[in-house]
C-alpha cells in the first residue's frame, strides 16, 4: 500500500492490485488459466455489458484478470496483435484525486464514469496503455486540523 498526500487534504491510499488483458472467449481463456494454477476469486458483468473475472493464483498477491467486451460494447475492438494487454488496476480511497495527480504526471483521460457506489476513471500513460483507477464515488473527507 501507498500513501501520498494530494495538496493539504486527506492522504490518499492507493493499491496495484491487478493486470487486465481482453480474450476472446471468456470460458476458453478460464479453462487455460485453470490448467496452469489460477483459481477463480470474483466474478461479473459490467453495467455496460463486457464480463470480467479476477484470478488468483498460489501464493501470489498479484490478480489477473480477464475481460470480455461483446460486439457492440463501447470498449469493444477487433483483436489485432498486441491489443490484448486491456488495463493495469489500482484501487484509490480517491479515484479523482490520483486522477489528478496521474494527469499532472502526463497521462490523459480516457474515460471515467460512476457504476454503483464506486467512480471509476481510465487513463491512458504516455505510450497509450489503460489504467483504471476505482473507488468510493463519493470519499469520505477528513475535516482540516484546527489550527
Amino acid at each position: 500500500m501507498y500513501r501520498h498526500r494530494v495538496g493539504r487534504s486527506m492522504p490518499v491510499e492507493t493499491r496495484f492490485l491487478y493486470s487486465g488483458i481482453r480474450v476472446r472467449h471468456l470460458a476458453k481463456s478460464l479453462a487455460f488459466y485453470r490448467k496452469l494454477g489460477f483459481r477463480i476469486k470474483s466474478r461479473g458483468v459490467m453495467e455496460h455489458g463486457g464480463e470480467w473475472l479476477q484470478l488468483v493464483f498460489p501464493h501470489s498477491y498479484h490478480r489477473l484478470e480477464l475481460n470480455y467486451y461483446p460486439k457492440g460494447n463501447r470498449f469493444y475492438e477487433p483483436f489485432r496483435v498486441g491489443t490484448e494487454f486491456d488495463h493495469f488496476g489500482f484501487y484509490s480511497s480517491d479515484p479523482a484525486a490520483w486522477k489528478r495527480k496521474a494527469v499532472a504526471a502526463g497521462a490523459t483521460t480516457a474515460t471515467e464514469f460512476v457504476e454503483g457506489t464506486q467512480r471509476i476513471v481510465y487513463l491512458r500513460d504516455p505510450d497509450g496503455n489503460w489504467l483504471e483507477a476505482f473507488g468510493p464515488a463519493h470519499p469520505r473527507r477528513r475535516k482540516a486540523p484546527k489550527k
